[in-house]
């Protein structure tokens, strides 16, 4: 589609324009002309909206749809949609499937669903084979087939030898290994974060040393192998000070937090509302207080939504037996900027394309078209009609937002929120 875009102010540290309101004039998919009071001689669709601006389109390192297998939860088609209409131009999908994405067969088969739509999907592999921990999968050939890295969703490879075979092993095709940290043993049956919200609540407690030990265990791993490690929605203060220190000694490690543990905390599970019921689980004000710092001074590398749509049947039940996780795609902008800059948000969700091996596209003339498009401005109230997944199982329900993601223009395709 082309389209002239009107008054837009880009936010894009890399660009010459960065800060200024201009038009842009997309053609085939690539930034032709950018300038004030562009002529449009062709007659191309022009593109106006109300405190227009724009970014290099922001990208998602964990979603989970479902398909194949939870079709019920959400669909490849429909869960591109949400994203394309939150703002995303692309998303890491995770390989919590049924089956698994386990090898290069798999890999394909969630890619040819998403052939055509505007937002890219790039698919994660599981480290290992039904992500049982037990045997590695067969990373060097989804690679081949394009699976950008490798992890098991929300589960924790309890084997260190395990883990430090796979970053060993993937360094010889630059391979990324994605290590959830979070030890079951000391984790046990807990539901909630151990501290005086469980205690009052009577919830078993999970220890934020469930997570540090972990984090600390395989930032050692890392050291002693080399190699690329990504820990991702870390929650916790001391989580935030071991990754800075490891960082400080040069280790490749990045790591990422999810919007829900910045900006919400452990006080929400008083009415033992099962929305709030997310892996890692929701921590204490301390803790989201140093995530927020960890954002802001670049320990934390990317911010994700972790959408993870649940049915309605596995989450209106006793919280004790309710499973982990939240939709996040249709709220997480406007929930970053009730507390973080403008700027920073776009660069924690940009950023993680350099992580991952993603093309990068600076707004610039000459460069392919890979935009979201946003307004900072306004104050409204997340409701259920906000929701455009299939699943409604979302934490940020009558939460105050700011700002709205209008859509994207990515593939040479354009999707509107409003539409």
């Amino acid at each position: 589609m082309n389209l002239i875009v009107r008054a837009a102010k880009i936010i894009d540290s890399k660009s010459p324009f960065n800060n200024q309101i201009v038009d842009l004039l997309i053609e085939d998919g690539t930034i032709k002309k950018i300038g004030t009071s562009i002529v449009n001689s062709a007659n191309f669709y022009e593109l106006k909206l109300e405190n227009l601006h724009l970014s290099q389109g922001w990208f998602d390192s964990s979603v989970c749809f479902g398909e194949p297998g939870f079709e019920d939860c959400e669909t490849i088609e429909n869960g591109l949609l949400v994203a394309a209409k939150s703002g995303f131009t692309a998303v890491a999908l995770q390989p919590n499937t049924l089956p698994i994405i386990d090898n290069q067969s798999q890999v394909h088969f969630v890619q040819s669903k998403a052939n055509n739509a505007a937002t890219q999907l790039y698919p994660i592999g599981a480290l290992t084979k039904e992500s049982l921990g037990k045997d590695l999968a067969e990373m060097y050939d989804m690679k081949n087939a394009g699976a950008i890295a490798f992890g098991d969703y929300n589960k924790s490879v309890g084997n260190a030898n395990l883990l430090k075979i796979a970053l060993q092993y993937t360094q010889d095709f630059d391979g990324l290994v994605i290590a959830f940290s979070q030890d079951s043993d000391l984790k046990g049956n807990g539901v909630a974060n151990e501290g005086e919200v469980s205690t009052q609540l009577g919830l078993k407690g999970i220890p934020a040393i469930a997570e540090e030990l972990q984090v600390a265990r395989n930032l050692f791993l890392l050291e002693y192998t080399g190699g690329k490690l990504h820990i991702p929605t870390i929650s916790t203060e001391k989580s935030v000070s071991l990754i800075k220190e490891a960082k400080s000694k040069g280790i490749q490690v990045t790591c990422s937090v999810a919007v829900h543990h910045l900006a919400m905390t452990d006080e929400k599970l008083h009415g033992f509302d099962t929305r709030y019921k997310v892996a890692p689980p929701l921590r204490a004000a301390s803790d989201s207080k140093a995530l927020l710092q960890g954002v802001l001074d670049g320990t934390i590398d990317m911010i994700t939504s972790d959408h993870n749509p649940i049915d309605i049947e596995h989450k209106k039940m006793e919280f004790d037996f309710a499973k982990n996780g939240t939709v996040g795609l249709e709220s997480a902008f406007s929930a970053l900027l009730t507390l973080l800059p403008l700027e920073t948000i776009i660069e924690k969700l940009t950023f993680g394309k350099s992580v991952f091996g993603i093309q990068e596209s600076t707004i610039q003339e000459g460069n392919t078209a890979n935009l979201s498009f946003f307004n900072p401005e306004g104050n409204w109230v997340f409701d259920k009609e906000n929701i455009l997944s299939k699943s409604k199982n979302s934490a940020f329900l009558g939460s105050q937002m700011k700002g709205k993601a209008y859509g994207i223009y990515n593939q040479g395709k354009l999707v509107l929120s409003y539409e």
